[in-house]
């Protein structure tokens, strides 16, 4: 048995390809288009995975040898075992990375299952504040900004699903050579009102790290 290797918005990517795989074969799709659908999922989770061994590609391409539903129910419940987790954070070192919100609420962490997480995120309501964290390179990253409630659904820029969205505004820290000390650049991009449901969406990390580096540098 192999050590845990897929993160959270890989293995969102794997249950989309098995989803499309699988309508595929309840529409008998004709043989050439399935079989070509099949090398193309295989290739997907091989450009998707590329340092894995051996043993992690032959588990992940089994995908493209089912049929049945059943068969594609239990090659999703069987990766879940090697999903890794995000870190699990304490509340003092959450509360470091928003050191100028001295009465800041953290949420309950240990209601969380971090299997399912790409980035933590939880509302201040009374400031209207939206508090973010990510890790990457082996440390957390705080993002806080103004949410403003949009009322009505469109597309998320982080998972890209058609949801309630908020308009999430921060501050960057990046600055010009040679700007005014009152320069300041407001970041801002539509974001799913309800993390958790972004987290399952979320299968792509590239607009979120992007957004990330646009605040932090």
């Amino acid at each position: 048995m192999c050590d845990p290797f897929i993160r959270n918005h890989q293995y969102n990517f794997i249950k989309k390809q098995a989803d499309s795989l699988l309508n595929a074969i309840r529409t008998n799709a004709d043989s050439k288009v399935l079989a070509s659908l099949r090398y193309f999922t295989e290739t997907k989770l091989d450009e998707l995975f590329p340092l894995a061994t051996e043993e992690q590609k032959q588990m992940l391409n089994r995908i493209s040898t089912l049929e049945k539903t059943d068969e594609f129910q239990y090659y999703i419940k069987s990766l879940e075992p090697y999903i890794v987790g995000f870190p699990q954070a304490t509340e003092k070192q959450l509360l470091k990375l928003f050191p100028k919100n001295k009465k800041l609420k953290i949420p309950d962490l240990s209601t969380i299952d971090h299997r399912y997480v790409t980035y933590l995120s939880w509302m201040d309501i009374a400031t209207n504040k939206l508090f973010m964290v990510y890790h990457a390179n082996g440390q957390f990253i705080g993002i806080e900004g103004r949410a403003t409630p949009t009322n009505k659904k469109s597309f998320c820029f982080v998972c890209n699903r058609y949801e309630e969205l908020v308009l999430f505004s921060a501050t960057s820290k990046i600055r010009p050579p040679k700007s005014s000390p009152d320069y300041y650049k407001t970041v801002g991009n539509y974001l799913c009102m309800n993390s958790a449901d972004c987290n399952k969406n979320i299968s792509d990390i590239s607009a979120l790290e992007k957004f990330i580096e646009s605040v932090n540098g």
